[in-house]
This record gives structure tokens, sequence and C-alpha cells, in this order.
């Protein structure tokens, strides 16, 4: 194994933040549609150190001047793959591109799969809606406790959901229940994964737990982790990342609460690991704020992503590079709460790395993962490597 140029990369996915709308957009019905964008104009944010990086060097952002000498290398990726959902982006920046989109219900499964799903639960459902997962157990949850049927639900990504109180559908349970509706999921009906919702509480103080559990569509053979894997490098996850990839390749996972806790994992996961990949996704942008369109609420969580950065910073040795990144947009302050087919922000910083660099616009998300395939000595299908230009 030789020695790559960068011996630990980081990748940070900033979940749902994204950066103007794609070329494709309005085929989406997202036409306009700019998370960033949008978030720059409602008011000024306060965001030095992602600044300092190359964030306002991307594009033109309201209230935030671009650095004069940026301390990283900045851009922004196409979407290729089609769809606009969690695993469709994380898929194709580990280098693999959709040829169809997982399949999306605005208006609820079909009886065939409903009908399935209760005759082998045994338990009926409630729902069966596109809906907020914390609204739908405020509405559903005591009717769930009286009844024992669990409250099925999706939302803008390619989802079956399904909520529980932990004391009405214990866990093990709940678990196998998500896995029956996974084995009937399938063909034209397979959805990107299949989400164990539990929660707790009494009637009008339900919460949900941290119980969560995502069964996911296995990812294709020979993507990025897969690789690295077999090269003999570790990879280690923080918060959804080893559901979305079903653990493929990743030696050492650690499950995190919401974006601090995130945070927090990552500075651990840098303490306990000196060489590989560090796979970090930060949840709360979509689910707590995008989904919501809490514009405000995004925005705050964006600065408190950027206090942080000294201290990753700080903690980065001279062989490390981190990448920020997104999945795809989620813009708060359009009417749809759905997902934004967007292009991704790209940063790209480590100490030895090279300062300054405009890697323009980038035709793909794979460019990522090519990139880190490349710095480790092997090869994914997709993407085009911008390695040279930050060595």
């Amino acid at each position: 194994m030789t020695d790559p140029p960068f011996r630990r990369i980081l990748l940070i996915i900033l979940d749902s933040l994204g950066a103007g709308e794609a070329p494709d957009a309005a085929g989406y019905g997202d036409a306009g549609s700019d998370t960033l964008g949008h978030l720059a104009q409602l008011r000024p944010l306060r965001l030095p150190n992602l600044v300092s990086l190359g964030l306002a060097n991307i594009r033109p952002l309201e209230n935030l001047a671009p650095a004069p000498a940026p301390l990283g290398a900045f851009g922004r990726c196409a979407p290729a793959s089609p769809g606009k959902d969690t695993t469709t982006g994380h898929w194709e920046i580990a280098g693999v591109h959709l040829a169809r989109p997982f399949p999306l219900y605005p208006s609820g499964f079909p009886p065939e799969i409903m009908d399935e799903f209760a005759r082998r639960t045994g338990r009926g459902w409630l729902g069966n809606v596109p809906a907020s997962g914390t609204e739908i157990i405020r509405e559903l949850g005591e009717e769930h406790i009286r009844t024992g049927k669990p409250i099925v639900y999706t939302s803008a990504d390619s989802v079956f959901q399904i909520a529980a109180h932990e004391d009405v559908i214990p866990l093990a349970e709940l678990y196998r229940i998500c896995e029956t509706a996974r084995e009937i999921l399938r063909g034209p009906h397979e959805v990107g994964r299949v989400i164990a919702r539990p929660f707790v509480g009494q009637p009008g103080s339900f919460v949900r737990t941290a119980n969560r559990k995502d069964f996911a569509v296995p990812p294709p053979p020979g993507m990025l982790l897969d690789r690295l894997a077999e090269a003999g490098w570790a990879v280690h996850a923080v918060g959804k990342i080893n559901e979305i990839f079903l653990g493929r390749g990743i030696r050492s996972a650690s499950k995190t609460k919401n974006n601090a806790d995130g945070m927090a994992k990552t500075l651990e996961a840098m303490r306990q690991t000196s060489s590989g990949l560090i796979f970090v996704n930060l949840v709360d942008f979509d689910q707590l704020y995008g989904h919501r369109n809490d514009a405000e609420g995004y925005a705050r969580a964006l600065e408190q992503v950027d206090v942080w950065i000294p201290d990753l910073l700080q903690a980065m040795n001279e062989k490390d590079l981190v990448i920020f990144t997104a999945d795809h947009g989620c813009d708060p302050t359009t009417p749809s709460t759905d997902h934004s087919r967007e292009y991704v922000p790209l940063l790209a910083y480590g100490k030895s790395a090279a300062k300054n660099v405009n890697l323009e616009v980038r035709t793909s998300l794979s460019d990522i993962g090519q990139t880190i395939a490349e710095n480790f000595g092997i090869r994914v299908e997709k993407g085009v490597s911008f390695l040279s230009a930050i060595i």
C-alpha cells in the first residue's frame, strides 16, 4: 500500500444544502430553487469559516463577500443521476449513476402493496400518506395505541416509513415489520429505503426516539466504499451513512442524534483513526429544517457548523483533507417541502493542499468519489478526479 497524497479524508455531507437550481430543475418542478442562495438572501449569514474556505467564491451570494484568497478549493457539482433523493445523491458521490430514479408516492402506496403489507404483518396500517414524521404521530399516535396498527407514511424521498410506539410494537417486532416491507417493495416499487420510526410518550407529547433504523436497497458492487475496503483502507461512517450503504465497505460506524452529536462524533473518529475515509452526514438541515420550510432554523444550523469548523481544522494533521458537499437541495423558502434538484457545493481543504483553486462546475457528484478513489490508488466507475488540481 503506497503512501497517498492524503492519508485521511473527511467527506462531510451537509444534507440538502443545494447551491442553485440544476440545468434540468424545471423537469422536477424545481425551477428557481436555490437553498444556499435563498438562505443568504433571507438575512446576513455568519459564516466566516466557510467563506474563508471559499463558499462565497463558488457563486455570488447576497451578504457574503468572496474571500480574496480562499484557503481551499471550491466549485459545485451538477447531479447526473435521475432523481433528487438521499440514496441517489449519496450513491452518485460514491461513483454510482442510476439508470432510473427510485419511485416516489405522492398519493401514498397502491392497494397491492398495502394489502400485502397488512396480510403479512397481521396488524393492518394507518396513514399511507406523505407526511411529516412529527405531525403524523401527533395526528395518528393515539389511534395507533388503541388499535396496534403501525403508521405508514412517505415523503418527498423514496421511502416507506413505519412509525410505532415502542410500548405498542416493541423494537424487535418493528424491525421485523420493516424487513417484511422491504421484501414486498421490489421491482417497480423498490423504494430507496424502508425506515423504522419508533416513538414514545403520551398523546399530545409524543417524541421520536433515537432507535430509527433504515433498510436500504443494496448499492451496486464496485462503489467507492467497496473499493476502499478491498484495498485495505478503513471507512468510518458517522450518521446515516452506514444505513444508506447497508454497512458495505464500512469498518466502524457512529449513530448520531443530531448535527451537534454528528460533529462531536466526527472529532471522536478523528482521534481514533489516522488513515482512510471518515464519511459524515449531518442530517438536521434536511430533516428538521428543509422539509419543514424552517429557513431561519436552517440558517442557524449552518452557522452552528461554521462555529465548529475551527475545531475540525485544528484536529486535522498535515496529511488530512476535508471535503464539504451535499446530496441534493431542499429549499426551505419555496412553497414545496420536497427535495429540490440543485447543484451541490464543493469545498476541499487540507493543510498541505493547494489553496485558492477554482474547481469550476463539475458534471457529476461522482467527481468527489473519483477524487477520493484516486487518492487511495483505486478507481470507481463514474466521475472525473480533481485530485491533481489540489495536491
